[in-house]
């Protein structure tokens, strides 16, 4: 077994499928499968099948915190760095993780694995979707991982920073967000609807707007509660941005502050 990081040559922050199977006895696996509004269907879907030796992660429990700005609060470096040592997670090997179709919740372990300094670290592109070798079931023998925090600090924007800096040039805000819930036509989680003035609506199955590339330009991530939004920043680091902020509480904490609210396309 090797204790080396990811290969250079791995197209981080995502490894397909025929990596994963080929290096699977040199990383650690990680299911961090949910579905929204039905709390720990993640588990039930882990025991039901997943990638052998796999260790599990709930949104709910491990990834979220059970109070905090916004509807998926981050929890706290020490609550989080304990449940990544459950799991196994420790700094002799490397991390992939995964969810079912990547919705998410496998880019927000990658986030605060990153978040709290371990580097090498990567999403299952396509989830187990796209996972064509045996599954296993039930509960997998964990050994405690020793995962050190080394937090950063400079990755992570909170509300007021957001609305201290509305319209300032050089920074843009990108909502993950499906359209209609951008536009302001549908809203079945927040109070409010519509999205933070001056963003821009970039949904997880669309490209890139060209100009994210350009290092000069400060980026922010939101979605409904911040989970979809560390998928968004996924897709930002494999094209070069791995440097775009994630505004955790995002419009589920937005909305519930009497802050200014936009409707309709792209302002």
């Amino acid at each position: 077994m090797t204790t080396d990081p990811l290969p250079p040559s791995v197209p981080t922050p995502l490894v397909d499928a025929a990596w994963l199977a080929a290096h699977r006895d040199e990383v650690h696996v990680v299911d961090c499968q949910y579905v929204l509004g039905e709390p720990g269907e993640g588990r039930r879907r882990y025991l039901a099948g997943h990638i052998p030796k796999a260790a599990f992660l709930s949104l709910e429990e491990d990834l979220s915190a059970p109070e905090g700005p916004g509807r998926n609060p981050l929890p706290s470096i020490d609550a989080f760095v304990e449940s990544a040592r459950r799991a196994g997670i420790g700094d002799d090997r490397p991390v992939v993780a995964y969810d079912q179709a990547m919705v998410g919740s496998a880019a927000r372990l990658w986030w605060l694995l990153r978040h709290v300094g371990k580097e090498d670290v990567a999403v299952l592109d396509g989830g187990l979707e796209g996972w064509d070798v045996p599954l296993a079931s039930g509960e997998e023998p964990v050994e405690r991982g020793d995962l050190v925090a080394r937090p950063r600090r400079d990755d992570l924007v909170d509300r007021d920073d957001v609305a201290a800096r509305l319209g300032e040039p050089g920074r843009v805000l990108l909502d993950s967000r499906a359209p209609a819930r951008f536009r302001g036509e549908h809203e079945p989680m927040d109070p409010v609807a519509g999205h933070i003035p001056g963003a821009r609506n970039v949904p997880l199955d669309e490209a890139l707007p060209a100009d994210v590339a350009d290092p000069d330009t400060e980026i922010v991530a939101y979605c409904g509660s911040g989970v979809s939004a560390c998928a968004l920043l996924v897709r930002l680091a494999a094209a070069g941005r791995d440097d775009a902020k994630l505004y955790a509480g995002s419009w589920s904490d937005w909305s519930a502050h009497d802050l200014p609210v936009a409707t309709g396309e792209d302002t």
